[in-house]
């Protein structure tokens, strides 16, 4: 690959989620990637402990995907799937509806994660309209969720930073399930915590107060990434589908980054036995190599909505120019035949175990307050310093990055998700480096 030159000037690119004026100071530049690593521009190998942002779940630069996408670009660059479509939209449809839960087998691309829960979220109300309930328009989400950053996703998510400086235009009729993060009871589990099903009964106070003929659906992710890994109680999500099948409330999982194989299995809803009525993805759907996500719906969610009206009528006035991008779905049959070709979701299954050892052998580590984990995905937490929250972390994970390994940070908590690919030595190398980083961080 040759090396580009690196560019001087910074200060075009406003940098999302970023505090600009601190990198553009000291700025962290990629230039290449392959398998397990980054390189930088400074000619460094980097370890990919997070997958990029949960989402290279393959590894990088894959000669299959690369190659579907150069020979896609050759062919076909753009289609419509306004009223036309081309063959790989619906190849790529039935492919990842093959390994959705049973029923959920219609599949509606978008571009991004942010784009698939405001689809769910549409999707859920047009369900109840076309079913004769057009007043359940109320959404429930939790706190500490995060759910995109459109205006829907921020509505229903529950990271106050996210929505503070838009608060007065976020969507109306929208309440919150407490989140399940409870330390004082769960701290340093491996696996999911044995206290907290119970958190779930509050759907049951919400659907009371609000009168459940009012709500239309509750989102939650079944694993909370973002916010800093977050694992579910045991027998809490089995409370929600239970719930929320007794009041007509549809479910929606955010799998966003969860889904193809985070946690050994096609998706978290197949892990936890749990189905459920919507279901958002993106991110590894096709190894993140051309931006796409999805919704999968459930069949009788989609009859509902495409039954309703006269034949040649639309049935869901929603879309994106880019659905379904010629590109994007020969990266996706790509991504998933090469998940199902190395037998990827089963590998991270049995890389699971060793990689919960590894984070968990940080419990006496400087700092730690915490360690959680599941599957592929694990978060440390870190004391927070006095006056400063999320200084600690951000510092460990410069460091980190200047020792050859990338990890991330939310607030005072170290993520970590990486390729399915890993092997048990950079395994070892990810939570050795960041032992030796965290007895440097004062």
């Amino acid at each position: 690959m040759t090396s580009r030159p690196v560019i001087d000037d910074l200060s075009s690119f406003w940098m999302p989620f970023t505090a600009n004026r601190q990198f553009k100071a000291a700025p962290r530049l990629i230039e290449g990637a392959k398998g397990m690593y980054y390189r930088a521009t400074d000619g460094r190998d980097i370890l990919d402990g997070c997958a990029g942002l949960w989402c290279v779940n393959a590894g990088h630069c894959r000669d299959e995907i690369v190659a579907a996408i150069q020979q896609q670009a050759a062919t076909l660059d753009f289609a419509p799937t306004f009223q036309m479509g081309h063959p790989l939209a619906f190849e790529a449809a039935s492919k990842v509806a093959a390994i959705m839960p049973d029923g959920l087998d219609r599949i509606f691309f978008t571009n991004s994660g942010s784009e698939s829960v405001d689809t769910a979220l549409k999707i859920a109300l047009a369900y109840h309209r076309a079913r004769g309930e057009g007043q359940r328009t109320r959404l429930i989400g939790r706190e500490r969720g995060y759910h995109g950053v459109g205006f829907g996703g921020i509505s229903v998510g529950g990271i106050a930073p996210n929505s503070k400086a838009f608060s007065g235009a976020l969507l109306p009729s929208v309440d919150h399930l407490p989140h399940t993060h409870a330390p004082e009871h769960n701290a340093f589990t491996k696996g999911q915590p044995a206290w907290g099903a119970h958190l779930a009964d509050e759907l049951e106070r919400i659907v009371a107060l609000h009168d459940p003929s009012t709500i239309a659906a509750v989102i939650v992710e079944p694993l909370a990434g973002s916010t800093g890994v977050l694992v579910p109680p045991e027998g809490y999500l089995q409370k929600l589908r239970e719930i929320c099948t007794k009041h007509g409330i549809l479910l929606i999982f955010d799998e966003v980054i969860t889904g193809f194989g985070r946690l050994g299995k096609a998706t978290a809803a197949e892990y936890f036995g749990v189905t459920p009525d919507l279901m958002t993805l993106a991110k590894a759907i096709n190894n993140a190599a051309i931006p796409m996500g999805a919704v999968a719906a459930h069949r009788n969610v989609y009859d509902t909505i495409v039954n309703a009206g006269a034949v040649n009528g639309i049935e869901l006035f929603h879309g994106y120019t880019y659905s379904a991008h010629p590109m994007a779905a020969a990266a996706a049959i790509a991504t998933l035949d090469l998940y199902a070709g190395e037998q990827l979701f089963e590998r991270a299954a049995s890389k699971a175990p060793k990689f919960e050892a590894a984070a968990h052998a940080l419990r006496d580590a400087p700092h730690v307050k915490d360690v959680r984990n599941l599957g592929m995905v694990a978060g440390i937490e870190l004391e927070s310093r006095d006056g400063a929250p999320g200084a600690r972390a951000y510092e460990a994970f410069v460091k980190c990055f200047e020792a050859g390994v990338l990890v991330r940070y939310t607030s005072d908590i170290l993520a970590f998700s990486p390729p399915l690919i890993i092997e048990d030595d950079q395994i070892e190398q990810i939570f050795s480096t960041v032992r030796k980083v965290l007895e440097t961080v004062k």
